[in-house]
């Protein structure tokens, strides 16, 4: 069963339970997304999503960000995060399995399987290929916990912080990232970029995040979103540090007699989710 976006798991916890397998009590998470101060001088939405799935034998969490030039590109955001969170669902679930593994095969099933389903959406709409360039071109950076391994993937930019270690993944050539879509035409063409692999014991925290982090690591500690209780605590708290940080103020200058205007900082939509190892207070 999926969790919604952005609420927390609020139930009791069995400290017992959280060393064995269930991932559920081993790890928390939490997530926010607020649009670009260009966005809203043009007049466009939040080109962003993100989606996060909890479950028993694993946990998964992806960001999408809509190609820029896309009319509609916050549909295939939206679409995207839902697609690639349930396809990634679909593989993990057999039956009889109880200790998940990723092989090697996995990656190349998902793009599969996310291609069929992009085609089912492009049938429906009897769509051409400037309705899959309005509405569908949109990047993926991800995260896959299963209890044996870690893993954080990407097709296209974005940014991955694992323990603390943050980077940043290079802007393609002439801003032109292999989206999802692309393999429509050319399936060989696009493929899942492996970015970390660690054991799930080594895990402590791990960040994901849309290309507009950029910005928000030029004015902030990026190491307050896992290390911070508070982020964890009240679901809507990574939104609201990043609506204040894009919100526009005016402030008199009394030596000059005038008043100074200060733009928010983050020029491009932002959206991260953060996962790390629960706390437990033993006293």
């Amino acid at each position: 069963m999926q969790e919604q976006v952005g609420i927390l798991d609020e139930r009791s916890l069995d400290i017992s339970e959280s060393f064995g397998q269930d991932l559920t009590n081993q790890f928390e998470y939490a997530s926010g997304s607020i649009i670009g101060r260009n966005h809203v001088l043009a007049g466009k939405n939040n080109q962003d999503a993100y989606q996060i799935v909890k479950q028993e034998k694993f946990i998964t969490a992806v960001v999408c960000d809509g190609c820029g030039s896309g009319k509609h590109s916050e549909v295939g955001a939206k679409l995207g995060t839902n697609l690639v969170i349930n396809a990634i669902a679909d593989l993990l679930s057999p039956e009889d399995n109880q200790d998940l593994e990723i092989d090697p095969d996995f990656w190349h099933l998902l793009k599969l399987h996310l291609l069929r389903k992009l085609q089912d959406i492009g049938s429906i709409a009897n769509a051409d290929m400037q309705f899959v360039n309005d509405y569908l071109l949109f990047t993926i950076v991800g995260a896959l916990i299963t209890p044996r391994e870690t893993v954080t993937f990407s097709m296209g930019d974005g940014a991955i912080a694992i323990n603390g270690k943050f980077k940043q993944i290079s802007p393609y050539p002439n801003n032109a990232p292999p989206y999802l879509a692309y393999g429509l035409y050319k399936p060989e063409a696009i493929n899942f970029e492996i970015r970390d692999r660690l054991p799930t014991s080594e895990l402590e925290s791990l960040l994901i995040a849309t290309d507009g982090i950029s910005d928000l690591v030029q004015v902030e500690n990026i190491n307050q979103f896992w290390q911070e209780d508070r982020y964890f605590k009240n679901p809507d708290a990574i939104r609201r540090k990043l609506a204040m940080l894009n919100r526009e103020e005016v402030k008199p200058d009394w030596h000059r007699k005038e008043l100074t205007k200060r733009s928010g900082v983050l020029s491009d939509d932002t959206s991260l989710v953060v996962i790390r190892k629960k706390r437990y207070d033993l006293c």
